[in-house]
C-alpha cells in the first residue's frame, strides 16, 4: 500500500516534469495511436515502485493500464520484463521518465537494503533506516527499505523522543535530558518512546543508572566495544548500534547481539537501479 501523500508528490513530479506540455510528443505521435511499453530489467536487485507506476499512469491518463508480471519485492534479473504499460502512446511517453525516475530510485534503495538485511541473516539483528532521506520523498523511500527487507526507524521528529549528544550536551548532561523528555511526554501526555544516543560506555553506565528510556543508540562503537555494552544493558532496554557501518562490517556488528542496526546509505547512498521503458 502506497504511503499517504503519494496522488500529490506524483501530481507535483509530472507537473514538474510536463509543464506547459510533452511538445516532442505532442509533435510527432498522433493523438489517436495507442500501443504499449515494457519495463526492462536491466540490472539485478529489487524492484520497488511497480504499485506507484500504477499511480501514475492512472493519475496522467485514466486509460493508461499496467499489466503486471512482477510484484514490488520481487528478485530481479537483467532481462526481466515487470509490466506492460499499455494505452495511448501519447501517454506513454508523457509519463515514462516520471515513472522511471520513481522506479529506478526505489528499486535502489530496496535493492541496497536487501544486501545489508542478507549480510546479517541468522544473527536477529534488524536492519532500520534513518532519517537521512531526500525532501518529500521520506514515505516512499521508506516504503522501499520495507520492500527490501529492511524496518523503519522514527518516521520524523513527531513520533519518538530521540536524544542525541547535541542535546544532552546543550542541556548538561544524559540525566537531565532524560529527565526533561520524561516530564515532557508526562506534562503533555504522550505515549512516545524514549531512545538515548551513548558515545562511550561511560556515558551508557550513565544511562544505566538513571534508566527512563525504551532504547540506547550505541554510536560509533567498534564491535568489541559493542559487544561489551550489550552485555552490561542484559536486555534491560533495546540496543541500536550506528556511525560508519558498511556492508564489509556489517555482520561483525549483528553478530554482537545488538538489537538493530540503522544505517544511514540506505537512504542517501543507494545507486539507483538501470530500468527502461521499451516500446514493446
Amino acid at each position: 500500500m502506497l504511503p499517504p501523500g503519494t496522488e500529490e508528490l506524483i501530481a507535483r513530479a509530472l507537473a514538474e516534469d510536463i509543464g506547459t506540455g510533452d511538445h516532442t510528443t505532442l509533435a510527432t505521435i498522433p493523438q489517436e495511436s495507442k500501443g504499449s511499453a515494457r519495463l526492462l530489467v536491466k540490472q539485478p536487485g529489487i524492484l520497488a515502485g511497480v504499485e506507484l507506476a500504477s499511480s501514475i499512469a492512472q493519475h496522467f491518463d485514466s486509460r493508461l493500464q499496467i499489466r503486471p508480471y512482477l510484484m514490488d519485492g520481487a528478485n530481479v534479473s537483467i532481462g526481466d520484463v515487470a509490466f506492460h504499460l499499455i494505452g495511448p502512446q501519447r501517454s506513454i511517453l508523457t509519463v515514462e521518465r516520471v515513472l522511471l525516475n520513481f522506479m529506478q530510485r526505489l528499486s535502489g534503495i530496496a535493492t541496497l537494503t536487501r544486501r545489508y538485511v542478507d549480510a546479517v541473516t541468522g544473527t536477529g539483528c534488524t536492519i532500520l533506516d534513518t532519517r537521512k532521506t531526500t525532501p518529500t520523498l521520506r514515505a516512499l523511500e521508506k516504503w522501499a527499505v520495507q520492500l527490501g527487507g529492511g524496518a523503519n526507524h522514527r518516521h520524523g521528529l513527531y513520533d519518538m523522543i530521540m536524544i542525541k549528544d547535541n542535546h544532552h550536551d546543550m542541556l548538561g548532561g544524559i540525566p537531565q535530558a532524560i529527565a526533561a523528555a520524561r516530564a515532557y511526554l508526562d506534562r503533555k501526555q504522550l505515549d512516545l518512546k524514549i531512545e538515548v544516543e551513548v558515545r562511550g560506555l561511560d556515558e551508557l553506565e550513565l544511562v544505566l543508572r538513571h534508566g527512563g528510556v525504551d532504547r540506547v543508540m550505541l554510536d560509533n562503537f567498534t564491535p568489541s566495544v559493542l559487544r561489551k555494552a550489550v552485555e552490561l544493558i542484559s536486555g534491560r532496554f533495546e540496543t541500536e548500534a550506528s556511525g560508519g557501518i558498511t556492508l564489509d562490517t556489517v555482520r561483525s556488528f549483528a553478530e554482537t547481539g545488538v538489537d538493530f542496526i540503522s544505517v544511514g546509505a540506505l537512504t542517501h547512498s543507494a545507486p539507483s537501479l538501470d530500468l527502461s521503458l521499451k516500446a514493446a
